[in-house]
Parts: C-alpha cells; sequence; structure tokens
C-alpha cells in the first residue's frame, strides 16, 4: 500500500512538471527580442490572410494599405484556439482577448514575406491566458506582402486578401508557463 502511495505521488510530480516545460522563445534579431524578465507562455501558428485597401497617397501615387490580418491560431497538434484580426487583435477560444501595437519589426529572412514583429499588448478584455500576455512575437512568418501591382485610380478602395503563415509568442513576466498542448496552468 504504501508503495502504491509513493508510485501515485511520483506519477503525480512527473505530470505537473511536464506542464510547467518551459517553451524556449524564438532566436530573433535584438530588435525585436522580448523583455529579459518574460518568458514564453504560448504559441500559435496562424494561416490566414494580410487584408489590403488600395489608397491614395498624400503625394497622389496610390498604395496598397494594411487593412487587417485575419487569420485561424492553431496549436502545435492543429487545433483551432483561437483568431487574428484588426486591431491588431488575439483571442483565444477560453474567452480571453487581447490588442497590441508593434514597437518594432526587422525584414524577413525571406524577402517574398512580411516583417517580423515585436508587439507590446495595450488592452484586454475577458478571462483566460491572454490576460495575463504583455509582450507578443510575429516570426517566421510566409508570404503576406501586398500585390505588387494594381493599385491605382481606377482601384481605390480595392481590397487585396494575401494569404501567409507565421508563428506567434506570447510572453508574460508572470510565473507560471502554460505547457503549449494543454494551455492548462500548473495545480
Amino acid at each position: 500500500m504504501r508503495l502504491s502511495i509513493i508510485a501515485v505521488i511520483l506519477c503525480s510530480l512527473s505530470s505537473a512538471s511536464a506542464s510547467t516545460q518551459t517553451i524556449p522563445p524564438p532566436k530573433v534579431p535584438n530588435a525585436i527580442q522580448a523583455p529579459a524578465n518574460e518568458h514564453v507562455v504560448l504559441v500559435a501558428h496562424a494561416t490566414g490572410s494580410q487584408i489590403y485597401s488600395c489608397q491614395a497617397t498624400i503625394d497622389g501615387n496610390f498604395s496598397w494599405t494594411l487593412k487587417a490580418p485575419d487569420a485561424e491560431l492553431k496549436d502545435d497538434k492543429g487545433k483551432v484556439i483561437g483568431a487574428h484580426f484588426a486591431g491588431p487583435s488575439w483571442k483565444l477560444t477560453d474567452g480571453s482577448k487581447i490588442t497590441g501595437k508593434a514597437v518594432a519589426h526587422v525584414e524577413s529572412p525571406d524577402p517574398d514575406s512580411i516583417p517580423w514583429l515585436l508587439v507590446h499588448v495595450i488592452g484586454g478584455s475577458g478571462n483566460g491566458l491572454l490576460l495575463k500576455v504583455t509582450t507578443i512575437q510575429r516570426v517566421n512568418t510566409n508570404h503576406g506582402q501586398p500585390p505588387a501591382a494594381g493599385c491605382d485610380a481606377g482601384h481605390v478602395t480595392t481590397e487585396s486578401k494575401s494569404p501567409y503563415t507565421a508563428d506567434y509568442y506570447f510572453y508574460s513576466s508572470q510565473a507560471a508557463a502554460i505547457h503549449p498542448q494543454t494551455r492548462k496552468r500548473p495545480q
């Protein structure tokens, strides 16, 4: 009996330590490093579109301007865990939602892809994981650039969707990490 209790305790401790695994941050240029006192609490893989609108510029020319992202957020197993949309905002299926402001960017190593970003969270609502997040990185971008042509006087306000993928790393300075597959806090 005593050995059974010890085995159960050891299994419980093993499970608890598995759920508190640290998630390594991505290797990124210094310009978009997260603050040293923060750690990754969630990684989400985005698949969707960058929506651009053809707009007149001050100098009388025309250019594609980012209107909003529109993407699903998935975990490492491909399960949809949320969405990314105008704001820029992120919302998880747990009901938490945050809005951010880009504070730094670097060009993607892939010249056909949108830049990598460092985003500071400026607001949030609901209950859930994202309310603890203070910093976000967008990395590993693939595509998403505006069209190379087609924006002129005859196409003002026309929209164009550019497919893209990216990884979003969500950071918090709070102590408990979230395991990316279970998104559960340690007990």
